[in-house]
């Protein structure tokens, strides 16, 4: 018996954008955010109710960012909370480097 042949979609490196939601970019920075976020407060060991006071939110709010539920937390706010951690946010913006792709927004944690 042969198998059936599937169409493989290579990702567009942007899984809101191939799932057509909207808003992709926003989400994804949104997530990536988050995870930089996340990622921090597991490093230092923060209880969540240590991490809510030191970025000035309750702690049922603080379980929301870490379970990603991130209706309510907008981009700038997400990086309020990375600055409230003594965390530099840098913004950066440049010619895109591939001119057949659209433009983008990235978020990379150093």
């Amino acid at each position: 018996m042969g198998k059936k042949s599937e169409k493989i979609t290579p990702s567009s490196g942007n899984v809101f954008a191939d799932l057509l939601l909207k808003n992709a970019d926003e989400r994804q920075t949104r997530i990536r955010l988050a995870v930089a976020l996340n990622e921090i407060v597991q490093a230092r060991g923060l209880s969540q109710a240590e991490a809510a006071k030191k970025i000035g939110i309750s702690q049922p709010k603080v379980s929301a960012l870490q379970n990603y539920k991130l209706e309510g937390f907008s981009v700038e706010r997400l990086m309020t909370f990375l600055t409230a951690l003594d965390l530099d946010v840098d913004i950066v913006i440049r010619t895109k480097s591939d001119r057949k792709k659209p433009a983008r927004v990235t978020v990379t944690a150093a």
